[in-house]
């Protein structure tokens, strides 16, 4: 079984020999898959940096007896569960919809055309490959009316390279137009594809602003954590303080800095927002570009598929000149049937006009590139295709009923008869005629494109179709600013695409390279973009933009490439993709300070502390309460409340805003609290009680505004929060380490800090929060 094996054309591999290669192990292998396994979430979630630290300090806190003061480690574990079920459940989401996606492979066997998996494909096998897949092995071209492939992934060039029988293709080649017989040469690990490992999504977009942000201070803290903690202990050994003492302070300072609930929760809101858009028919591919689409302020639309429903319908042939109608109709089935394409609006016409007997010497596939097909017979060759394609200079009687007819809404295609079929244009062409063709508008377009320009979506139409027939469609769409729209296949070699962007929203007779410099204006202007394809055409596109969008019918090289996949086709379903990205991270933004509170306080009590006489003013098991009750737990269900306001982006300064002045308060009062005990010589239990009941006040407060806009949930869950805080207190003194505050004596003292505490939150809150941090720029 030599590799110069030459499997049957008309025949294929038989079925002895395709179980002799699988017993060879001469078998395809599928993608990698776009989750993780279940051992890689277990693995990943559990072996974490602060998951080491945590359990580090529960081994401590175990060497002084105390073994309530272990439960903060019970909350880890908990948490950690919780995101671990989330996780698993949106890969078997994600997973379920990859297999729905999943593109069936065409292979010749036994003389029958079978459709199989890619996993399915063996060594010699014929595959039957078309315009807009991908070949998923390395092969030989065994037969083709003449192949147009994309092997940028090799060249880096993104010009199409014409293939003929004989030569050699590459896995993860795109096939851009024509169609063939490519025999398996290299399958599994020996192809290509396999090596680069998804070479299509080599270049990487710009990554999530919120998770950057959120490692960033992960990655501060774990230089600052274990010196803090060190210092800590140290200086209270060095007062005297005992063993115990020192080990559960330290234990409580860092248990205080680990913020592991915010990267948890930044997990389990992605993860939750991936299962439901799984709900709605939406393959989300990565985690991060859920954020990315939340971001989106220019969503740039390929005509098919997303304004009109893709199915085209064939209207009539107008002649041109002194030919017949019924010639011209003809002429172009046999064209069509030659060509045999089987792209949208080839099926159209032969669904029309049939499929006649020819015998072409020469045929021209359908290139995006060349926006034109074509076949050569024995005494003559003719074009179909882009008027501005195939002439040089379209003459003015035909461009003005060309005009005429676009501007009905029509889709208009010119049959030609040519000298030759010479590339990027034919020699001399001669028009026989025009072909109508209309588009089908989406049922529920106007409301989707309504609802995109209320949430302050710049809409932009991107087309290979004649301009002014695209904005006659965008019109029908209610797109605003259709009647802005421009030619590109006018503006030149070199045209100013910056002045382009800004001046249009309809681009007609675009090119796959014009899309891409499209794309990079927009983001040059500072816009998030995202773009919709279903086309080898927007290949280019669709790897520029910030987030890319595919359609399920649309090519498996465009899937493969896709952030988004709509499993259904249906493009109505961005709005809940844009609406869950949006809920997403508005309410990872809103709760995020709330773990930050307790970081911030606790690395300036833990500063404080080295230098003062005082043992630090907790004990683990006393942050529970504030750690679970006020942050924990409620910020799990407001993560998960509707918020579809547009991203700010300005992470940092909202989470300021209510944690700086927070933390604040809390240093201040905890300050005021052990100059009161030192007054009124209160014991460490009753000073660490009246902490914990000021740290939790102040941290209620911050759940209060974190909430906004309140609604009856809210409202509901703040109160059920603070009515289990008291709770803790009138019940739970003995777990948590509390003293009884139901004595006159100590409320003479914490009443009147209970009372000021909520004015001076909200005086420091407007005047440090609102003012100063403002005028920073935390983005």
């Amino acid at each position: 079984m030599s590799e110069r094996y030459l499997s049957a054309i008309e025949h294929g591999l038989t079925s002895k020999e395709v179980d002799q290669r699988l017993t060879a192990g001469l078998k395809n292998e599928p993608l990698p898959p776009l989750t993780r396994s279940v051992k890689q979430i277990f693995r990943d979630n559990l072996l974490t940096l602060f998951n080491c630290i945590n359990v580090l300090l529960a081994g401590l806190v175990l060497l002084t007896g105390s073994y309530k003061n272990m439960l903060f480690l019970f909350v880890v574990i908990v948490n950690t569960a919780i995101g671990i079920f989330q996780e698993i459940r949106a890969k078997r989401q994600v997973d379920k919809l990859s297999l729905l996606s999943a593109t069936k492979v065409k292979v010749r066997r036994d003389g029958q055309t079978l459709a199989i998996a890619q996993d399915e494909i063996v060594q010699d096998d014929l595959l039957l490959v078309t315009r807009g897949e991908q070949l998923p092995v390395d092969g030989l071209v065994r037969e083709t009316s003449g192949l147009e492939v994309d092997e940028s992934q090799i060249t880096g060039e993104a010009d199409p390279v014409i293939k003929g029988a004989g030569d050699e293709l590459v896995s993860g080649s795109v096939i851009l137009g024509g169609h063939g017989v490519v025999q398996a040469t290299q399958v599994g690990h020996g192809s290509f594809i396999k090596q680069m490992a998804r070479a299509a999504k080599q270049k990487r977009r710009t990554p999530s602003q919120l998770l950057t942000i959120i490692n960033r201070i992960i990655k501060i803290l774990t230089f600052t954590i274990i010196p803090l903690g060190a210092g800590l202990f140290i200086s209270t050994m060095m007062r005297g303080e005992s063993q115990n003492r020192a080990i559960l302070g330290t234990v409580a300072a860092m248990v205080g800095m680990i913020p592991e609930g915010l990267v948890l929760l930044t997990s389990v809101a992605l993860a939750a927002g991936a299962f439901t858009l799984g709900r709605h028919q939406v393959l989300v591919r990565e985690l991060p570009a859920i954020e990315a689409l939340a971001r989106v302020d220019t969503l740039c639309l390929d005509k098919t598929g997303t304004i009109t429903s893709g199915k085209l319908v064939f209207e009539r042939v107008e002649p041109w000149g002194q030919i017949a109608q019924k010639a011209v109709e003809d002429r172009l089935a046999a064209l069509v049937t030659a060509i045999d394409d089987d792209n949208e609006t080839a099926q159209a016409i032969k669904a029309a006009l049939g499929q006649p007997d020819v015998q072409p010497t020469q045929v021209m596939p359908f290139s995006s590139s060349r926006k034109w097909s074509g076949a050569a017979f024995a005494d003559h060759a003719e074009v179909l295709g882009a008027p501005e394609f195939i002439f040089t200079t379209v003459p003015t009687d035909l461009q003005a009923r060309i005009q005429s007819l676009a501007q009905q809404g029509y889709r208009v295609l010119v049959l030609a008869e040519v000298a030759a079929l010479t590339t990027p244009k034919p020699t001399a062409p001669k028009c026989l005629g025009l072909i109508l063709i209309t588009d089908e508008l989406r049922p529920r377009a106007k409301a989707t494109f309504g609802f995109f320009a209320n949430q302050d979506v710049a809409l932009k139409v991107i087309s290979g179709d004649n301009p002014v027939t695209v904005a006659s469609i965008a019109k029908r769409a209610e797109i605003q600013g259709a009647e802005r729209l421009v030619d590109m296949s006018q503006v030149g070699d070199d045209p100013n695409y910056d002045q382009l962007v800004a001046d249009y929203t309809v681009f007609g007779r675009v090119t796959p390279q014009q899309k891409e410099q499209l794309i990079k204006a927009y983001q040059r202007d500072g816009h998030t973009v995202a773009m919709t394809g279903d086309g080898v055409n927007d290949l280019l596109a669709l790897k520029q933009a910030d987030c890319s969008i595919a359609m399920a019918s649309g090519s498996e090289a465009t899937k493969s490439l896709a952030d988004f996949v709509l499993i259904d086709s249906n493009f109505d379903a961005m709005v809940q993709v844009l609406n869950e990205g949006r809920r997403v991270i508005d309410n990872i933004e809103r709760v995020a300070a709330l773990y930050l509170i307790k970081t911030m306080y606790s690395v300036a009590l833990t500063l404080i502390f080295i230098f003062m006489s005082h043992s630090y003013p907790f004990e683990p098991i006393q942050l529970t309460p504030i750690s679970s009750l006020m942050v924990g737990i409620p910020t799990f269900f407001l993560a998960l409340q509707p918020d579809y306001t547009r991203i700010t982006g300005r992470f940092m300064k909202q989470v300021m805003e209510i944690a700086v002045p927070a933390a604040l308060c809390v240093v201040s009062y905890i300050m005021i609290i052990m100059a009161l005990g030192s007054h009124f010589n209160l014991n460490f239990e009753t000073t660490a009680t009246l902490s914990v009941l000021m740290t939790g006040i102040f941290s209620l407060n911050a759940l209060l505004i974190a909430a906004r806009p309140l609604n009856r949930f809210k409202i509901g869950l703040v109160a059920l929060m603070a009515t289990l805080f008291v709770l803790v207190f009138l019940f739970g003194g003995k777990i948590f380490s509390l003293v009884n505050l139901l004595d006159w004596s100590l409320a003479m003292i914490y009443l009147p800090l209970m009372i000021s505490a909520y004015p001076v939150f909200i005086i420091l809150q407007n005047g440090l929060g609102k003012r100063v941090l403002s005028r920073i720029n935390w983005r």
